[in-house]
């Protein structure tokens, strides 16, 4: 049964991210993080989970010392012009941006997130990796970010999570990486064209939200129970298959759509070379998706020819067949728009 305080805590977390996306200063924004953050904690706290504390604790100090560090740059902003020199520009343009990447996860700012996602159950996660990432984004879209700063958290984000990524066996690890992956992209977007990114952004939030739900029904959390779930009936390995296909951004599914958008759009602004890294590094990423289907695809187990009522879910279903058609839909959609 869900507890009257989590749905007020739950509300209170929009109402934060609201704020801070539509305030029209830079406390007003700070003030809706702020608010985010200290809604977010209650709901990670679980007495079920005996990690949880340990990871709400460590999600809580990790933000609130790159809050401080955003109003620091915050209150840098309204000092005096005239005592700012070309210099300290710089410190305080990459202040804004380093706290807004930490409240993201991107790497090198990277190190709380896998540790959090570890210790949270999967709906938690899924608040992780889709709601907590709206703020922050939004707020760096408007801050205007260096070019070159901007290309150096963008390669160094692919590599991370691309090496960091192999021989894990945590699923809540793999999703964590997966995201720092994604971030990539979605600055990658956000430096040539916002309406790509807000694309990008939707999609990845729906394909997220998709696994998520997927990992929440079935309880699944490391690679080795994948196996005998997918093998459980073909719908379940078929759903998993397009969402982690879609998220490796594979040209059936509506995941390749933004990574189309944001490619085009970088060659056309004369960035052909970080449009070739993130194609590559991404390839390899794809090898991780891929390994993680491989064991329910080589390894040859007895699956029940009855279908099992405790195995699906109409709604999951549902939402992979919007996910496997979407693509087209949106290719049929954008020819008369």
């Amino acid at each position: 049964m869900l507890k009257f305080y989590k749905m007020l805590f739950f509300n209170s977390m929009i109402l934060g991210t609201l704020i801070a996306i539509s305030s029209y200063s830079w406390f007003g924004m700070w003030m809706g993080l702020e608010i985010n953050l200290l809604s977010v904690i209650p709901l990670f706290n679980s007495s079920k989970n005996m990690y949880s504390s340990e990871a709400s604790l460590k999600y809580f100090l990790t933000q609130a010392m790159a809050s401080l560090i955003l109003l620091l740059s915050f209150i840098l902003m309204m000092v005096s012009t005239e005592l700012m020199t070309p210099s300290m520009s710089l410190v305080k343009e990459t202040l804004l941006n380093s706290a807004l990447l930490t409240k993201l996860g991107a790497a090198p700012f990277h190190y709380w997130f896998p540790e959090v996602m570890e210790g949270l159950n999967w709906l938690n996660c899924m608040i992780l990796l889709t709601w907590q990432k709206i703020a922050p984004m939004c707020i760096l879209v408007m801050s205007s970010p260096k070019t070159e700063f901007m290309a150096f958290i963008i390669l160094t984000s692919l590599v991370v999570s691309t090496i960091m990524s192999f021989n894990q066996i945590s699923l809540r690890k793999i999703m964590a990486y997966s995201s720092i992956n994604h971030i990539a992209w979605m600055l990658s977007a956000m430096l040539t064209s916002t309406p790509i990114w807000f694309i990008y952004l939707m999609v990845y939030l729906i394909i997220t939200i998709n696994i998520t739900s997927i990992f929440t029904y079935s309880k699944l959390m490391f690679v080795n129970q994948l196996s005998l779930f997918m093998n459980q009936s073909k719908i379940n390995k078929l759903s998993l298959m397009i969402n982690f296909l879609s998220l490796g951004g594979l040209p059936p599914f509506l995941g390749f759509l933004p990574k189309w958008f944001t490619i085009n759009m970088m060659i056309m602004e004369n960035f052909p070379v970080l449009a070739f890294l993130l194609i590559i590094l991404t390839l390899i990423m794809l090898f991780v998706y891929i390994r993680i289907m491989l064991s329910s695809l080589v390894i040859q187990l007895t699956e029940s020819k009855i279908p099992s009522k405790s195995s699906s879910s109409f709604m999951i279903y549902l939402i992979n067949f919007i996910s496997l058609s979407s693509l087209f839909s949106c290719t049929f959609l954008f020819n008369f728009i």
